[in-house]
């Protein structure tokens, strides 16, 4: 069974009163913010290690390219 942890958040009390009037129910909301932030972070930390790694692949020369595609081929 998972683990749970209880957090909270201080909103107006006029928008509690909408969420309860239309039935949303704030675990949810919270919850999916959670995950849709935590999502959106990864995006970005793998967006920047794509870009380093796009910065190093630059480094190399075509003609090493080339020599370690061969390489490989022959490996097989």
């Amino acid at each position: 069974m998972a683990d749970y942890v209880t957090i909270s958040a201080r909103i107006r009390k006029e928008l509690k009163e909408e969420m309860e009037k239309f039935g949303i129910k704030p675990s949810e909301v919270i919850r999916k913010a959670v995950e849709e932030s935590i999502q959106k972070k990864k995006r970005e930390i793998l967006q920047e290690r794509l870009k380093e790694a796009g910065n190093i692949i630059k480094k190399i020369g075509e003609e090493e390219w080339v020599k370690a595609v061969r390489e490989s081929r022959e490996e097989r």
